[in-house]
């Protein structure tokens, strides 16, 4: 499974002798963990109820509150300090990504697990790189859901064996072809710079028109342009429109 995982371990100090055993000044003895507290941001009241279900039938996890909307985990974030947040990307309000970012600049020492349907590489680079420590598809089983869960509470990262395939394979074409777009960024930016408006490309390549906006604004990013129409002159400037 594709899995990165990073440890640190503390080393042991001297231990310097003494004459006479001195009890009150050993250090008190560490609690033993106790359950892993989870909170869920899922927009589908099914999916967190299932999730629920799930968590509580097994053993060293606590679901401590859920969210159905960017507000709701704003606030459970904020009230009941999560060990580990499951987040979904898709919400009423517009794209998870965003929350993402906005969630990890209030709260840096958040875990943020994403639990999503989205499969494409670029999505996963954009979650990873808003802070995301975890990247589970809806269609994991539970088992992978748990090792998840305590990877990322350990301070380690963990990507479902279902993304990193896809990883791997987009970074190497990257490589190969030189290019700071991927096949899914040109696609769009082409169809864009023909007239299409981001609605209408989703429909075209069945995908939401959050998802459109989210590889516009990563292509942005990575081209140092600002804006749509920056975008558009780039297209036309590199023979990227289509003819209509």
């Amino acid at each position: 499974m594709g899995e990165a995982s990073l440890r640190l371990r503390a080393g042991r100090g001297p231990v310097l002798p003494s004459r006479e055993p001195d009890v009150a000044s050993a250090p008190p003895q560490r609690p033993s963990p106790g359950p892993i507290r989870v909170a869920l941001a899922d927009d589908h009241h099914l999916v967190r109820e299932g999730l629920r279900l799930v968590l509580a039938a097994a053993d060293g996890f606590e679901v401590v509150g859920e969210a159905a909307t960017h507000e709701e985990v704003f606030d459970l974030v904020a009230t009941a300090r999560p060990d580990v947040l499951l987040l979904d990307l898709t919400f009423p309000e517009g794209d998870g990504l965003s929350l993402l970012r906005a969630l990890r600049a209030r709260h840096e020492d958040l875990r943020v697990v994403v639990l999503t349907m989205h499969r494409e590489s670029e999505t996963v680079r954009q979650a990873l790189a808003a802070g995301a420590a975890g990247y589970v598809v809806k269609g994991a089983n539970s088992r992978e859901l748990f090792d998840a869960i305590r990877a990322v509470r350990r301070g380690e990262r963990y990507l479902h064996s279902s993304v990193t395939g896809a990883i791997v394979d987009d970074s190497v074409r990257w490589l190969q072809r030189g290019s700071p777009m991927s096949a899914r960024e040109r696609e769009i930016l082409s169809l864009v710079a023909s007239g299409h408006p981001p609605g209408e490309v989703g429909r075209m390549l069945g995908i939401s028109v959050h998802t459109v906006r989210r590889h516009l604004a990563n292509l942005s990013a990575k081209l140092g342009l600002r804006g749509r129409t920056a975008l558009i002159r780039y297209a036309i400037q590199h023979d990227l429109v289509r003819d209509a």
